[in-house]
This record gives C-alpha cells, sequence and structure tokens, in this order.
C-alpha cells in the first residue's frame, strides 16, 4: 500500500510540474508573439461600433479625437472612448492645430497655443483619460514651418506639460525640396526649434520604401524604420493613396483606399500605423 501510495504522489507531482512548465512556456510564447511593433488604425470619423470587432482582429490602437478633426465642425468621437476600451484598444489621443496662415504673429500665436493646450486637457479629462496621457498636436502642413508656428508649438507643449499631460506631434517626414541640393522635413524642422526633451513624434512618410502600402504583416517594421529614428509611431499608408505612395504594391483597393482585412465589404476606410506599443497614448508610458 506504502508503496502504491509513493507512486501516486510521484506521478502527481510530475503530472503538476509538466502542467506548470507547460503554462510558463504558453505564457513566454505568447509574450513574444506581442512583443511588437503594433498595427494600428486611425480615421477622421467614427466608424461606428459595429466595425470595432472587424478591426480589433487587426489593430492594436485606435486613433481619438478630443475636438473635431480637420475640416470638421463636429466631433463624433466624443463619449466613445469607454466601449473602444472594452474592446481591447489602445489610442493615439489627438488634437487638431491650427494652420500656419491663422497665426497672425507670434504673441497670436502664444496666445492661441496656450488656449489649445488648455483645451485640450480639458476634453482628455472629459473624456476619461488620466493624467500623463500623451496628447498629439495633428499638424498637416509638410516642409519647414514659420516662426510663429513654432511658438505656437512650444506654448501648447509648455502648458500642456503643465496641466498633467504629456505632448506629441503628429506630422511629415516625407522630404520636401526647398531647392539648391536641401531637403527638409517638418519633424526635422521642429525637432530642430522646439526646447522640448519629452516631446513625442508620430510621424507620416508614405513612400516606398520604407513604407509598405496598404499592408499588414504579422510582423511590422518599427517606426524607427520610417525616416525618422526616434519616431514612437509611424503612419505608413494614407486614404485615399497619394502621390506619395506610388511606388507602392499595388495592395490598395480598387478606389484607391486602404481597408482592414476584415472589411471585405470597404465599408470603412482608413490609415494604417504601427508604433513601439499598443497603447501609444497610455498614461503608464
Amino acid at each position: 500500500m506504502r508503496a502504491l501510495f509513493l507512486v501516486s504522489f510521484a506521478v502527481a507531482l510530475l503530472t503538476l510540474a509538466i502542467a506548470l512548465s507547460y503554462s510558463a512556456a504558453r505564457k513566454q510564447s505568447a509574450s513574444a508573439v506581442h512583443s511588437g511593433p503594433y498595427l494600428g488604425l486611425d480615421l477622421n470619423e467614427y466608424p461606428g461600433d459595429e466595425a470595432l470587432l472587424v478591426f480589433r482582429k487587426t489593430f492594436s490602437f485606435i486613433s481619438f479625437w478630443l475636438g473635431p478633426p480637420p475640416g470638421e465642425k463636429s466631433n463624433s468621437w466624443q463619449g466613445k472612448r469607454a466601449l473602444l476600451k472594452s474592446h481591447g484598444f489602445g489610442f493615439v489621443v489627438l488634437f487638431n492645430a491650427r494652420e500656419s496662415r491663422k497665426l497672425r504673429n507670434s504673441a497670436d500665436a502664444r496666445q492661441k497655443g496656450t488656449l489649445d493646450a488648455q483645451a485640450a486637457a480639458q476634453l482628455a479629462q472629459q473624456e476619461g483619460f488620466a493624467k500623463g496621457t500623451l496628447i498629439f498636436l495633428d499638424i498637416e502642413e509638410g516642409g519647414r514651418l514659420p516662426a510663429s508656428y513654432h511658438d505656437y508649438l512650444q506654448v501648447w507643449s509648455d502648458t500642456l506639460t503643465k496641466a498633467g499631460f504629456r505632448p506629441g506631434v503628429y506630422c511629415s517626414a516625407i522630404p520636401v525640396d526647398e531647392g539648391h541640393g536641401v531637403h527638409i522635413t517638418t519633424v526635422q524642422d521642429i525637432q530642430a526649434h522646439i526646447a522640448a526633451p519629452a516631446l513625442v513624434y508620430w510621424v507620416f512618410n508614405l513612400a516606398c520604401p520604407p513604407a509598405l502600402g496598404c499592408a499588414f504583416p504579422p510582423q511590422p517594421p518599427s517606426p524607427t524604420q520610417s525616416g525618422f529614428p526616434p519616431a514612437t509611431v509611424w503612419q505608413y499608408a494614407q486614404s485615399p493613396r497619394t502621390e506619395f505612395s506610388s511606388g507602392c504594391p499595388a495592395n490598395f483597393a480598387p478606389d484607391g483606399n486602404c481597408y482592414a482585412p476584415g472589411d471585405t465589404k470597404h465599408h470603412w476606410i482608413l490609415d494604417a500605423n504601427v508604433a513601439t506599443t499598443p497603447d501609444p497614448s497610455s498614461s503608464n508610458e
């Protein structure tokens, strides 16, 4: 009896050891699979609740506008943070920047930078984003920016930081030819003028290479390959396809737009991104 008990006990211990080893291996494997980079998408208009299950099959994070996106007078994302989070999405939080032509001078730029940062912080809190959340200022203009714009961006960054949030910029990493052999990207221009060491960069560069066109590989390239190595987020495809993507593979839809792999009926036009983390705007980063 005693020998039989010892054998049974040994078998039980061996079974437990195998189970624990298998569980640890699964966790280690899952960690390796999800070590990044991570795919994400951004859109100006909220796509509708029915799109979320389709998007989540491919994407780890999604855009979230705090105010009206470029060219819009209203914001369809308002009140959607909790639902998006319940589906497991991380965020790239956005606030639309002023156009340079609307900044009359340095004093006007600084005043508007302060107002915009205060508005972004207030809206972020209203939507339930914690202090420390990274907010990207959406700058659509390419090439070199005027001095007044750098004043605007500096004050926006400083004011947002004082409000308890982290500043970032979404801007171009596409070189612009200024003639006489001089090329400049907006992100290089910003980096050279803004005294904000903690400023985080989300860049768009659509040219292939290094971009992918409308593709979503299991192991996407790092944002460091965007043409601006300090970038933490890289938008590599826009809808509709632009002249910058003319050298990309023919992987856009026939209408020239980019869609999620699961969106077989092409309901939701999107822009494609990759990031170093699954939740780029997280207050825990």
